[in-house]
């Protein structure tokens, strides 16, 4: 699974990591955004494994937990919540009451407000409407690990925590929801309050 097919110039952002599956790394993302810390440039402001460009705008009460990276022109607004390794491209706009988990925000890409986006992949010029969500969690299965359907197929990721990975350019409607392990191509269109479950259990 090619995430370069799902989201423009990923592996020249995330060098050596396309051919990865998705869940491996949103599981190891506080790993991978602690080593490419260490390659930023002085447009950067770093202090305690959190790195901030010196254009991006923060507003008030936001919480940044380590290791983080914002972008070049990101906007975040207030009260948002960011946790357990958050990467975010050029010119993210997250909104706010939102929580970040775990997951990549690729540029251009807009979270409205009061959205949940647990350990995912969100490609480029993306924009979730307010109350959207990425799950990454069953809790009401006895069975927790993640499956995914991708080509026809199902795939087991032996995790417990995966959210989705969205393909470049796709809308997703207010109050949505994605189900752990959903896969979206470009283009991808989520209707308001639809359920995505890609891979039902009997």
């Amino acid at each position: 699974m090619l995430i370069d097919h799902f989201i423009e110039n990923f592996s020249k952002t995330f060098t050596n990591l396309s051919p990865s599956e998705p869940w491996n790394i949103t599981n190891d993302l506080k790993a991978i955004i602690e080593k490419m810390i260490l390659n930023l440039g002085d447009d950067y402001i770093i202090q305690d494994n959190i790195a901030i460009h010196k254009s991006a705008t923060i507003e008030n009460n936001v919480t940044i937990k380590k290791p983080a990276i914002i972008g070049k022109n990101c906007y975040i607004s207030a009260n948002a919540y960011f946790r357990e390794g958050v990467y975010l491209d050029q010119s993210v706009k997250i909104g706010p009451g939102c929580e970040i988990k775990s997951s990549i925000i690729c540029s251009n890409t807009a979270i409205a407000h009061f959205n949940y986006i647990g350990n995912s992949i969100i490609g480029r010029n993306i924009n979730f409407e307010a109350g959207s969500i990425a799950a990454n969690h069953y809790n009401e299965r006895a069975n927790k690990k993640i499956s995914v359907l991708y080509d026809a197929k199902i795939i087991e990721t032996n995790s417990d925590k995966f959210g989705s990975l969205v393909g470049d350019n796709s809308r997703i409607g207010a109050n949505a929801v994605l189900s752990p392990g959903t896969i979206l191509v470009k283009n991808s269109i989520v209707k308001r309050l639809e359920l995505i479950e890609q891979v039902v259990l009997e």
